[in-house]
């Protein structure tokens, strides 16, 4: 059995449920110390673009995790978006992020595979600035930073065997920015 083939299945049972721990725990509590707006709103974006280039890819398996993040973590930044609206430049800088994607969807699957080597860097910075500036960042779950760990991990030894730079980028910028978060959290 090639437990390589089957890790897109271990990544897609962590990533279909991931953002579901902090959507309840958001609804639960209603506290959001420690949490960023922009980084929802950009994971809907980037896992959205990441459905292209998986489709492009012909990894049809990780279309289910993909949108699946992209619904999810949207419906987490319209949540926080309520909450702690988005500023004007913010919300002109993540235009011109997707402006970014979508010229480089235009051209082909290597350029979008180039540019989401970057997106999830771009996605995740906001949430680990937000988490370590927070005093207490008792709103961050650590269930759902678990799950992106777990998912993660997946897609790095995913890309590695199948030589894929995209994933390789995804799964250490994503292994290293989880277990950030997860450190921050254990400390509330």
């Amino acid at each position: 059995m090639d437990v390589v083939a089957l890790l897109p299945v271990v990544a897609a049972a962590c990533a279909v449920p991931q953002f579901v721990p902090q959507i309840r725990k958001l609804r639960r509590t209603g506290d959001t110390a420690g949490l960023s707006t922009p980084w929802a709103v950009l994971t809907g974006i980037n896992n959205a673009a990441w459905f292209g280039y998986f489709a492009a890819s012909s990894y049809w398996f990780a279309l289910v995790p993909s949108s699946s993040a992209s619904l999810l973590g949207g419906g987490l930044g319209v949540m926080l978006q309520r909450r702690h609206p988005l500023r004007r430049r913010t919300v002109l800088l993540i235009a011109g992020w997707v402006a970014v994607i979508a010229g480089a969807a235009a051209v082909d699957r290597r350029l979008l595979g180039a540019v989401l080597t970057v997106a999830f860097l771009i996605q995740v910075v906001p949430a680990v600035v937000a988490a370590y500036r927070s005093r207490h960042p008792s709103g961050i779950s650590r269930g759902t930073w678990r799950l992106i760990l777990a998912e993660v991990a997946c897609w790095a030894v995913f890309g590695a065997a199948n030589r894929d730079g995209p994933l390789v980028v995804l799964g250490t910028t994503g292994m290293l920015s989880a277990l950030l978060m997860l450190h921050r959290a254990r400390r509330c």
